[in-house]
């Protein structure tokens, strides 16, 4: 063991958003029971690259006694990480609430549908309508806190920013509005809006996207949803516009 730098992660801090991860170009960092850990020493050359990505300040810069930095593992490491990647596998470990997923066609198809058979525990009165539809999800995590800004799947993509309100409250929001879009949810009022702004602008700034579309509810603390996204296009000097959508508490599109 020497005395290096080497980064020191405050878990009290840290919320598991997952930023980290791939800041990290050594791959040293996996999220580990909802908070972002340290591998193995030797895989950290203490830089501090994923210092500036982190938003709550949960990652710092400390000297003391630690394994050497180690280039042949933390290629080793990198190859394994590829494998994972290019074979479908969690991409972010850890958490499973915090993984990040990409669907294929073939894995969506197979899910079990749902059903409208009241024997199989459908509780449908007369006036509701019976069908059976696909999820129109191809992706995972969807939580805007959790998504890195440069999660694969955000390339080239269709992108719906949905209050988190709005998919319980529109009966018709996979087939009407998720289908063949990725998709992130939050809440403005209960979550950190200026940490939304600053994400949001970092996956415009990070991706090219094809389109933004932004789903709000209509009751006032909603609109700041709207709001973040249209500041976070604007200061990304990103040439797209953002369609906005607004439900009713009925669950109507207004």
């Amino acid at each position: 063991m020497v005395k290096r730098k080497i980064i020191e992660i405050d878990e009290e801090k840290c919320n598991g958003c997952g930023e980290c991860v791939p800041a990290c170009e050594e791959g040293a960092i996996k999220i580990e029971d909802g908070v972002a850990k340290l591998k193995e020493e030797r895989l950290c050359d203490g830089l501090g690259a994923c210092l500036g990505e982190c938003p709550q300040d949960a990652i710092e810069i400390i000297e003391r006694e630690a394994d050497e930095f180690d280039e042949k593992a933390v290629q080793q490491e990198l190859a394994q990480s590829r494998k994972k990647t290019a074979t479908g596998q969690i991409t972010n470990g850890g958490c499973p609430g915090s993984r990040m997923r990409n669907f294929s066609p073939e894995s969506k198809n197979s899910r079990p549908k749902t059903t409208s058979n009241p024997n199989q525990g459908l509780n449908a009165g007369n006036e509701d309508i019976q069908i059976s539809i696909n999820s129109q999800l191809d992706q995972w995590p969807v939580q805007l806190n959790l998504l890195p800004e440069t999660a694969p799947f955000f390339s080239d993509a269709d992108l719906l920013i949905a209050a988190d309100c709005v998919p319980v409250a529109y009966p018709d929001f996979h087939l009407d509005m998720l289908k063949n879009k990725k998709v992130v949810i939050g809440c403005p009022k209960l979550d950190n809006l200026n940490n939304y702004l600053q994400k949001l602008k970092g996956i415009v700034e990070k991706n090219d996207l094809n389109s933004i579309s932004v789903a709000i509810m209509e009751v006032p603390c909603c609109r700041g949803l709207a709001q973040a996204v249209k500041q976070a296009v604007r200061e990304s000097e990103k040439d797209l516009e953002v369609n906005e959508i607004v439900i009713s508490v009925k669950g109507e599109k207004k």
